[in-house]
Protein backbone atom coordinates (compact mmCIF):
# COMPACT_ATOMS: atom_id res chain seq x y z
CA UNK A 1 0.00 0.00 0.00
CA UNK A 2 1.12 3.40 -1.07
CA UNK A 3 1.29 4.36 3.02
CA UNK A 4 3.60 1.74 3.95
CA UNK A 5 6.36 2.81 1.39
CA UNK A 6 5.49 6.38 3.04
CA UNK A 7 6.20 5.02 6.40
CA UNK A 8 9.31 3.48 5.87
CA UNK A 9 10.81 6.58 4.56
CA UNK A 10 9.75 7.94 7.91
CA UNK A 11 11.11 6.05 9.69
CA UNK A 12 14.73 6.59 8.06
CA UNK A 13 13.72 10.52 7.75
CA UNK A 14 15.14 13.47 10.22
CA UNK A 15 13.55 16.31 9.10
CA UNK A 16 12.28 17.46 12.08
CA UNK A 17 8.95 17.30 13.63
CA UNK A 18 5.95 19.34 12.32
CA UNK A 19 4.21 19.05 15.67
CA UNK A 20 5.43 18.01 19.47
CA UNK A 21 6.36 14.43 19.60
CA UNK A 22 4.74 12.60 22.17
CA UNK A 23 6.71 11.16 24.50
CA UNK A 24 5.16 7.73 26.09
CA UNK A 25 1.64 6.04 24.91
CA UNK A 26 0.01 7.87 27.76
CA UNK A 27 1.24 11.53 25.95
CA UNK A 28 -0.03 10.40 22.79
CA UNK A 29 -3.08 9.30 23.60
CA UNK A 30 -3.42 13.09 25.38
CA UNK A 31 -2.68 14.37 21.96
CA UNK A 32 -5.09 12.04 19.90
CA UNK A 33 -7.98 13.06 21.87
CA UNK A 34 -9.02 16.05 20.61
CA UNK A 35 -8.63 15.19 16.76
CA UNK A 36 -10.10 12.53 17.26
CA UNK A 37 -13.16 14.43 18.97
CA UNK A 38 -13.38 16.65 16.37
CA UNK A 39 -13.36 13.53 14.04
CA UNK A 40 -16.69 12.88 15.95
CA UNK A 41 -15.40 10.13 18.06
CA UNK A 42 -17.04 9.87 21.48
CA UNK A 43 -14.97 9.51 24.43
CA UNK A 44 -16.55 6.07 25.34
CA UNK A 45 -15.13 4.90 21.73
CA UNK A 46 -11.90 6.53 22.24
CA UNK A 47 -11.62 4.86 26.07
CA UNK A 48 -12.83 1.41 25.10
CA UNK A 49 -10.48 1.58 21.90
CA UNK A 50 -7.45 2.35 24.01
CA UNK A 51 -7.67 0.18 26.89
CA UNK A 52 -4.78 -1.03 28.07
CA UNK A 53 -2.73 0.20 24.74
CA UNK A 54 0.79 -0.36 24.61
CA UNK A 55 3.85 -0.02 22.22
CA UNK A 56 4.62 -2.19 19.99
CA UNK A 57 7.93 -4.07 20.47
CA UNK A 58 10.55 -3.94 18.24
CA UNK A 59 8.80 -2.54 15.79
CA UNK A 60 10.96 -0.30 13.40
CA UNK A 61 13.56 -3.19 12.80
CA UNK A 62 10.98 -4.39 10.30
CA UNK A 63 11.24 -1.07 7.46
CA UNK A 64 14.76 -2.55 6.75
CA UNK A 65 13.27 -6.15 5.80
CA UNK A 66 11.67 -4.66 2.73
CA UNK A 67 12.08 -6.64 -0.24
CA UNK A 68 11.59 -3.72 -2.78
CA UNK A 69 14.54 -2.28 -1.94
CA UNK A 70 16.47 -5.28 -0.84
CA UNK A 71 16.08 -7.40 -3.21
CA UNK A 72 17.47 -7.77 -6.98
CA UNK A 73 14.67 -7.17 -9.51
CA UNK A 74 14.83 -10.32 -11.27
CA UNK A 75 15.02 -12.10 -7.28
CA UNK A 76 12.27 -9.72 -6.12
CA UNK A 77 9.38 -10.46 -9.61
CA UNK A 78 10.84 -14.13 -9.03
CA UNK A 79 9.54 -14.57 -5.90
CA UNK A 80 6.31 -11.73 -6.64
CA UNK A 81 5.18 -13.30 -9.75
CA UNK A 82 4.49 -16.77 -9.06
CA UNK A 83 2.95 -19.44 -11.11
CA UNK A 84 1.37 -20.05 -7.81
CA UNK A 85 -0.06 -16.38 -7.66
CA UNK A 86 -1.15 -16.99 -11.51
CA UNK A 87 -2.78 -20.04 -10.76
CA UNK A 88 -4.81 -18.79 -7.84
CA UNK A 89 -5.64 -15.49 -9.90
CA UNK A 90 -7.39 -17.38 -12.29
CA UNK A 91 -9.51 -19.26 -10.03
CA UNK A 92 -10.59 -16.58 -7.60
CA UNK A 93 -11.67 -15.02 -11.67
CA UNK A 94 -13.28 -18.03 -12.43
CA UNK A 95 -15.21 -18.03 -8.86
CA UNK A 96 -16.09 -14.44 -9.19
CA UNK A 97 -16.56 -13.71 -12.71
CA UNK A 98 -19.79 -11.62 -12.32
CA UNK A 99 -18.14 -9.14 -9.73
CA UNK A 100 -15.22 -8.44 -11.65
CA UNK A 101 -17.49 -7.85 -14.79
CA UNK A 102 -19.28 -5.36 -12.50
CA UNK A 103 -15.76 -3.99 -11.22
CA UNK A 104 -14.91 -3.40 -14.59
CA UNK A 105 -17.59 -1.47 -16.22
CA UNK A 106 -17.62 0.66 -13.08
CA UNK A 107 -14.33 1.65 -12.62
CA UNK A 108 -12.67 0.58 -15.81
CA UNK A 109 -9.84 -1.17 -14.33
CA UNK A 110 -8.71 -4.40 -15.55
CA UNK A 111 -9.26 -8.18 -13.45
CA UNK A 112 -6.18 -8.92 -13.81
CA UNK A 113 -4.19 -6.08 -12.32
CA UNK A 114 -7.71 -6.43 -9.42
CA UNK A 115 -5.88 -10.27 -8.97
CA UNK A 116 -2.22 -8.65 -9.28
CA UNK A 117 -2.75 -6.05 -6.54
CA UNK A 118 -4.81 -8.69 -4.35
CA UNK A 119 -2.02 -11.53 -4.67
CA UNK A 120 0.99 -8.66 -4.10
CA UNK A 121 -0.84 -7.63 -0.72
CA UNK A 122 -2.29 -10.31 0.70
CA UNK A 123 -2.36 -13.66 -0.93
CA UNK A 124 -5.80 -13.46 -1.39
CA UNK A 125 -6.45 -12.72 2.06
CA UNK A 126 -4.27 -15.41 3.44
CA UNK A 127 -1.42 -12.90 4.79
CA UNK A 128 -3.29 -9.84 6.46
CA UNK A 129 -0.74 -9.17 8.68
CA UNK A 130 -1.57 -10.02 12.98
CA UNK A 131 -0.34 -6.66 14.26
CA UNK A 132 -3.12 -4.51 16.22
CA UNK A 133 -3.32 -1.39 14.29
CA UNK A 134 -4.34 1.23 16.63
CA UNK A 135 -0.84 -0.33 18.61
CA UNK A 136 1.57 0.06 15.86
CA UNK A 137 -0.48 3.15 14.54
CA UNK A 138 0.60 4.74 18.22
CA UNK A 139 3.98 3.04 18.33
CA UNK A 140 4.93 4.98 15.11
CA UNK A 141 3.32 8.37 16.33
CA UNK A 142 5.71 7.88 19.07
CA UNK A 143 8.68 6.67 18.05
CA UNK A 144 8.71 8.93 14.48
CA UNK A 145 9.45 12.72 13.26
CA UNK A 146 5.93 12.94 11.88
CA UNK A 147 3.48 12.15 14.56
CA UNK A 148 0.98 13.51 13.40
CA UNK A 149 0.24 11.30 10.36
CA UNK A 150 0.64 8.25 12.12
CA UNK A 151 -1.93 10.21 14.94
CA UNK A 152 -4.59 11.28 11.79
CA UNK A 153 -4.13 7.25 10.69
CA UNK A 154 -5.19 6.28 14.09
CA UNK A 155 -7.95 9.24 14.69
CA UNK A 156 -9.41 7.32 11.22
CA UNK A 157 -9.41 3.89 12.84
CA UNK A 158 -11.45 5.34 15.38
CA UNK A 159 -13.56 7.07 13.16
CA UNK A 160 -14.12 3.21 11.54
CA UNK A 161 -14.99 1.53 15.04
CA UNK A 162 -17.12 4.76 15.71
CA UNK A 163 -19.38 4.41 12.64
CA UNK A 164 -19.60 0.59 13.00
CA UNK A 165 -18.01 -0.08 9.89
CA UNK A 166 -15.20 -2.52 11.94
CA UNK A 167 -15.10 -4.21 15.10
CA UNK A 168 -12.19 -3.61 17.32
CA UNK A 169 -11.11 -7.03 16.68
CA UNK A 170 -10.78 -6.25 13.27
CA UNK A 171 -8.14 -3.87 13.23
CA UNK A 172 -5.54 -6.80 12.67
CA UNK A 173 -2.60 -5.71 9.97
CA UNK A 174 0.65 -5.41 9.01
CA UNK A 175 3.62 -3.79 11.30
CA UNK A 176 2.67 -0.05 9.55
CA UNK A 177 -0.84 -0.18 10.03
CA UNK A 178 -2.57 -1.59 6.82
CA UNK A 179 -5.59 -3.55 7.24
CA UNK A 180 -7.62 -6.72 5.12
CA UNK A 181 -6.73 -8.40 2.26
CA UNK A 182 -6.14 -5.32 0.13
CA UNK A 183 -3.98 -3.78 3.30
CA UNK A 184 -5.73 -0.42 3.42
CA UNK A 185 -4.26 2.19 5.78
CA UNK A 186 -7.57 3.40 7.87
CA UNK A 187 -7.84 6.71 6.04
CA UNK A 188 -7.64 4.74 2.38
CA UNK A 189 -10.38 2.23 4.02
CA UNK A 190 -12.62 5.40 4.78
CA UNK A 191 -11.78 6.77 1.04
CA UNK A 192 -11.86 4.19 -1.38
CA UNK A 193 -13.46 1.21 -0.13
CA UNK A 194 -16.62 0.23 -1.60
CA UNK A 195 -19.10 -2.59 -0.83
CA UNK A 196 -21.51 -4.94 -3.47
CA UNK A 197 -23.66 -4.77 -1.24
CA UNK A 198 -25.54 -2.16 1.23
CA UNK A 199 -23.41 -2.15 4.10
CA UNK A 200 -19.94 -1.08 5.22
CA UNK A 201 -17.12 -2.70 3.45
CA UNK A 202 -15.80 -5.47 4.52
CA UNK A 203 -11.88 -5.58 3.18
CA UNK A 204 -11.20 -8.79 5.82
CA UNK A 205 -13.71 -11.39 4.51
CA UNK A 206 -15.65 -10.86 1.40
CA UNK A 207 -14.10 -11.41 -1.97
CA UNK A 208 -16.28 -8.76 -4.25
CA UNK A 209 -15.86 -5.93 -1.34
CA UNK A 210 -12.28 -6.47 -1.66
CA UNK A 211 -12.12 -6.93 -5.92
CA UNK A 212 -14.47 -3.38 -5.32
CA UNK A 213 -12.17 -1.40 -2.99
CA UNK A 214 -8.76 -1.99 -5.17
CA UNK A 215 -10.78 -1.26 -8.43
CA UNK A 216 -11.80 2.20 -7.02
CA UNK A 217 -8.50 3.10 -5.41
CA UNK A 218 -6.99 2.79 -9.11
CA UNK A 219 -9.90 4.46 -10.38
CA UNK A 220 -9.37 7.25 -8.31
CA UNK A 221 -5.87 7.09 -8.47
CA UNK A 222 -6.30 8.36 -12.02
CA UNK A 223 -6.17 4.58 -13.81
CA UNK A 224 -6.93 4.81 -17.49
CA UNK A 225 -9.09 2.44 -19.13
CA UNK A 226 -7.08 0.26 -21.72
CA UNK A 227 -3.49 1.41 -20.90
CA UNK A 228 -1.11 -1.08 -20.25
CA UNK A 229 0.91 0.24 -17.46
CA UNK A 230 4.01 -1.40 -18.87
CA UNK A 231 5.01 -2.99 -21.89
CA UNK A 232 8.07 -5.06 -22.43
CA UNK A 233 9.55 -3.48 -25.70
CA UNK A 234 12.53 -4.44 -28.27
CA UNK A 235 15.02 -1.35 -28.65
CA UNK A 236 16.12 -0.74 -32.57
CA UNK A 237 19.76 -1.57 -32.93
CA UNK A 238 20.16 1.79 -34.08
CA UNK A 239 18.63 3.49 -30.84
CA UNK A 240 21.07 6.83 -29.88
CA UNK A 241 20.30 6.31 -26.43
CA UNK A 242 19.13 9.54 -25.88
CA UNK A 243 15.72 9.91 -24.75
CA UNK A 244 13.83 8.27 -22.30
CA UNK A 245 10.32 10.43 -22.47
CA UNK A 246 8.58 10.47 -25.30
CA UNK A 247 4.97 9.99 -27.20
CA UNK A 248 4.31 6.50 -28.10
CA UNK A 249 4.03 7.53 -31.75
CA UNK A 250 7.70 8.87 -31.16
CA UNK A 251 8.47 5.37 -29.63
CA UNK A 252 7.23 3.95 -32.86
CA UNK A 253 8.58 6.37 -35.17
CA UNK A 254 12.27 5.42 -33.64
CA UNK A 255 11.23 1.40 -34.09
CA UNK A 256 10.25 0.35 -30.73
CA UNK A 257 7.81 -2.90 -31.17
CA UNK A 258 6.09 -4.71 -28.32
CA UNK A 259 8.19 -7.81 -27.33
CA UNK A 260 4.57 -9.94 -27.97
CA UNK A 261 3.87 -8.76 -31.04
CA UNK A 262 0.49 -6.17 -30.27
CA UNK A 263 1.09 -2.86 -31.43
CA UNK A 264 2.08 0.17 -29.21
CA UNK A 265 -1.27 1.80 -27.56
CA UNK A 266 -2.40 4.55 -30.31
CA UNK A 267 -1.65 7.51 -28.16
CA UNK A 268 -0.28 8.35 -24.68
CA UNK A 269 3.24 8.95 -23.07
CA UNK A 270 5.96 6.65 -22.35
CA UNK A 271 8.96 6.43 -20.26
CA UNK A 272 12.04 4.17 -21.51
CA UNK A 273 13.12 1.56 -18.75
CA UNK A 274 15.66 -0.87 -18.03
CA UNK A 275 15.34 -2.89 -14.24
CA UNK A 276 18.33 -4.46 -14.73
CA UNK A 277 20.38 -2.84 -17.50
CA UNK A 278 20.35 -3.03 -21.35
CA UNK A 279 21.17 -6.27 -21.42
CA UNK A 280 17.54 -7.39 -19.55
CA UNK A 281 14.42 -6.81 -20.55
CA UNK A 282 13.24 -3.39 -21.93
CA UNK A 283 10.22 -1.61 -21.02
CA UNK A 284 7.71 1.22 -21.94
CA UNK A 285 5.79 2.44 -18.82
CA UNK A 286 2.79 4.38 -19.13
CA UNK A 287 0.65 6.81 -17.15
CA UNK A 288 -1.08 3.89 -15.24
CA UNK A 289 2.38 2.72 -14.50
CA UNK A 290 2.49 5.74 -11.68
CA UNK A 291 -1.44 5.18 -10.74
CA UNK A 292 0.41 1.39 -9.01
CA UNK A 293 3.23 3.26 -7.60
CA UNK A 294 -0.07 5.41 -6.24
CA UNK A 295 -0.62 1.88 -3.86
CA UNK A 296 3.06 1.39 -3.38
CA UNK A 297 5.89 3.77 -4.33
CA UNK A 298 8.17 1.07 -4.60
CA UNK A 299 9.38 0.20 -9.05
CA UNK A 300 9.96 -3.14 -7.96
CA UNK A 301 6.49 -3.37 -6.58
CA UNK A 302 4.96 -1.77 -9.70
CA UNK A 303 6.75 -3.86 -12.02
CA UNK A 304 5.79 -7.00 -9.90
CA UNK A 305 2.14 -6.56 -10.32
CA UNK A 306 2.37 -5.34 -14.08
CA UNK A 307 4.65 -9.08 -14.90
CA UNK A 308 2.07 -10.34 -12.42
CA UNK A 309 -0.85 -9.35 -14.18
CA UNK A 310 0.60 -9.85 -17.76
CA UNK A 311 1.25 -13.32 -16.97
CA UNK A 312 -2.72 -14.01 -15.45
CA UNK A 313 -3.77 -13.01 -19.44
CA UNK A 314 -1.10 -15.29 -20.48
CA UNK A 315 1.50 -13.05 -21.91
CA UNK A 316 5.15 -13.66 -20.13
CA UNK A 317 8.67 -11.83 -20.30
CA UNK A 318 10.25 -12.37 -23.90
CA UNK A 319 14.01 -12.06 -22.58
CA UNK A 320 15.29 -13.28 -19.62
CA UNK A 321 16.69 -11.47 -16.60
CA UNK A 322 20.56 -11.05 -16.74
CA UNK A 323 21.30 -11.93 -13.21
CA UNK A 324 22.68 -9.18 -11.91
CA UNK A 325 23.96 -8.97 -7.77
CA UNK A 326 21.69 -5.93 -6.03
CA UNK A 327 24.36 -3.53 -4.69
CA UNK A 328 24.24 -2.46 -1.13
CA UNK A 329 22.24 -0.03 -0.09
CA UNK A 330 25.57 2.03 0.85
CA UNK A 331 26.82 1.66 -2.64
CA UNK A 332 23.53 3.20 -4.12
CA UNK A 333 23.56 5.70 -1.73
CA UNK A 334 27.59 6.42 -2.37
CA UNK A 335 26.47 6.69 -5.93
CA UNK A 336 23.73 9.31 -5.36
CA UNK A 337 26.16 11.29 -3.89
CA UNK A 338 28.77 11.38 -5.91
CA UNK A 339 25.94 12.25 -8.95
CA UNK A 340 25.00 14.76 -6.56
CA UNK A 341 28.58 16.56 -6.50
CA UNK A 342 28.78 16.63 -10.28
CA UNK A 343 25.52 17.98 -10.68
CA UNK A 344 23.37 15.23 -12.09
CA UNK A 345 21.29 14.48 -9.03
CA UNK A 346 19.17 16.38 -6.81
CA UNK A 347 17.15 13.93 -4.49
CA UNK A 348 17.68 12.41 -0.77
CA UNK A 349 21.00 10.01 -0.95
CA UNK A 350 19.15 7.01 0.71
CA UNK A 351 20.40 4.48 -1.57
CA UNK A 352 16.69 3.79 -3.02
CA UNK A 353 16.98 3.89 -6.61
CA UNK A 354 13.93 5.47 -8.52
CA UNK A 355 13.34 7.46 -11.41
CA UNK A 356 15.30 10.16 -10.08
CA UNK A 357 18.18 8.03 -9.80
CA UNK A 358 18.09 6.39 -13.12
CA UNK A 359 17.66 9.68 -14.93
CA UNK A 360 20.94 11.30 -13.28
CA UNK A 361 22.66 8.13 -14.53
CA UNK A 362 21.41 8.17 -17.80
CA UNK A 363 22.57 12.11 -17.98
CA UNK A 364 26.19 10.96 -16.44
CA UNK A 365 26.38 8.36 -18.95
CA UNK A 366 25.45 10.53 -22.41
CA UNK A 367 27.90 13.11 -20.84
CA UNK A 368 30.73 10.83 -20.72
CA UNK A 369 30.10 8.71 -23.79
CA UNK A 370 29.37 5.81 -22.01
CA UNK A 371 26.87 3.16 -23.98
CA UNK A 372 24.40 1.85 -23.68
CA UNK A 373 23.32 4.73 -21.69
CA UNK A 374 20.31 2.89 -20.00
CA UNK A 375 20.40 4.03 -16.68
CA UNK A 376 21.12 1.58 -14.41
CA UNK A 377 24.11 1.13 -12.09
CA UNK A 378 26.61 -1.34 -11.39
CA UNK A 379 29.77 -1.50 -9.93
CA UNK A 380 32.01 -0.52 -12.35
CA UNK A 381 30.04 2.35 -12.94
CA UNK A 382 29.93 3.03 -9.10
CA UNK A 383 33.79 2.85 -9.57
CA UNK A 384 33.91 5.61 -12.21
CA UNK A 385 32.10 7.55 -10.30
CA UNK A 386 33.44 7.92 -7.16
CA UNK A 387 36.85 7.93 -8.67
Amino acid sequence: MRIILLVIGLILAVAPAAFAQPADMEAFLRAAWPAAQAAGVSRATFETATLGLEPEPGLLTRAHKQGEFSLAMHDYIAQSATAGRVSAARGKEAALASQFAAAERSYGVPRSIILALWAMESNFGADQGRSDVLRVLATLAIKQHRPELFRDEFVAALVMLQKGMARRDQLVGSWAGAMGQPQFMPSSYLKFARSFSDGAPDIWRSPPDVIASIANFMHESGWTRGLPPAMEVTVPDNFDWKPLDLDLAQWRALGFRRANGAALPASGKASLYFPEGAQGPAFLLTDNWEVIRQYNTSDAYALAVSLLAARIEGDGLRKGWPKVAPLSLSQRAAAQRALAAQGFYAGVSDGKVGRATRVAVHAWQLAHGARPADGFLTPALIAALTQ
